[in-house]
């Protein structure tokens, strides 16, 4: 893309955010770092023309396909030769299995007899190696020429080489069907000619299963990278959204609170001067059930009564007093004057008692 194509800035930014997101992962850039730095953008675009979405330069990622390639034929090789070798060892392995339980013919004794002497001197002489290429002294004194001695004859080779053919074939075709079997179990009741077409196409099918799931990976990924995009946006939202309370508590309800606070104040002053008064209005109501009029007009006529006679007592004590001051200088006439003061005032304190205890009954 020329620089000149940069101009129009929302389309800029789309292909600005396609490249780091996928030709250049590792560059999580957000629109805001794009925009406030041009030329590094215009960078990332001249950069994304010279590598692919790994962050390999076109030359190398072309070299690595290649290599890839010939690891993939190398493998296969590999593959094919470790399978076979496989389906013979089991076929060794189910020969001793079969001989613990049923007699098999002198053919089959013979086919794996001479398999097995053939497989053990190949490996044998693998294991030897070429004696003219290193100054060790051979194993155990041993030349490629004595263990060749130990092959089976010709003619039991190429018979048995014959039918080990067959054999193969036919423990591959069981695995192969046990495959398809278990890749799919409605398979079980085909026919072996319908398995064999199954077979056929099975390896088609798991190949478009693999690039279903990697295409799945890959969606995950994105995915993936979207929501940790999303994540971060909403955060910084719930950061904005927090701020923004806080700043309508400050500037609201602490503002409020004092007037809040006052008019709760008088309410609560209001409700408790309306519960004294209840208590009052009970009170008087208790007090009105408990005494009729005429009981009332008794408790006056003995309060005045009491009153009278309070005063009465207390000019009589005043009357005393005065006759205790005068005569404070007289002896035993004295001692007499003060008895008699006490019983009088002692008196009096009765009655103001009497007084006072049917003022709380009468109220």
């Amino acid at each position: 893309m020329a620089s000149g194509d940069f101009c129009s800035p929302g389309e800029g930014m789309e292909v600005l955010q396609q490249v780091c997101s996928q030709q250049l992962p590792p560059c999580n850039l957000s629109e805001e770092d794009l925009s406030e730095n041009p030329h590094f953008s215009k960078l990332l675009l001249a950069l994304s023309q010279h590598v692919d979405g790994s962050g390999l330069s076109l030359t190398l990622a072309k070299e690595q396909a290649q290599a890839w390639k010939e690891v993939r034929l190398h493998k296969t090789t590999w593959l094919r030769s470790e399978v076979l070798q496989r389906a013979i060892q089991e076929l060794l392995v189910d020969y001793y299995v079969k001989t613990q339980d049923t007699n098999l013919t002198p053919e089959d004794k013979k086919f794996h007899d001479t398999l097995e002497q053939r497989l053990l001197v190949t490996e044998l002489t693998r294991l030897l190696g070429p004696s003219q290429e290193t100054e060790m002294p051979p194993l155990l004194g041993l030349e490629k020429a004595d263990l060749l001695e130990l092959m089976p004859p010709s003619e039991d080779f190429v018979w048995m080489r014959a039918r080990l053919q067959l054999e193969v074939e036919e423990q591959l075709k069981r695995k192969c069907f046990a495959l398809l079997c278990y890749h799919d179990p409605s398979s079980h009741a085909d026919s072996e000619t319908l398995k064999a077409a199954k077979v056929w196409k099975l390896a088609e099918v798991l190949v478009g299963e693999k690039q279903q799931c990697q295409a799945a990976r890959n969606q995950q990924k994105e995915q993936m990278v979207l929501l940790e995009k999303k994540s971060a946006t909403y955060s910084q939202v719930l950061l904005r959204c927090l701020a923004l309370l806080q700043r309508l508590l400050q500037e609201h309800r602490l503002k409020t609170q004092s007037e809040l606070d006052r008019i709760n104040a008088q309410y609560l002053e209001i409700k408790c001067s309306a519960m004294i008064l209840k208590l009052r209005m009970e009170e008087l109501k208790i007090l009105s059930d408990t005494y009729t009029a005429e009981k009332v007009e008794v408790h006056r006529l003995i309060r005045d009564r009491l009153e009278g006679a309070i005063r009465l007592q207390e000019q009589d004590m005043e009357k005393s007093q005065q006759a205790l001051n005068t005569y404070e200088v007289l002896g035993e006439e004295f001692d007499r004057l003060v008895k008699e003061y006490t019983q009088l005032k002692q008196a009096a304190e009765n009655k103001r008692w009497a007084l006072q205890e049917f003022n709380k009954a009468y109220h």
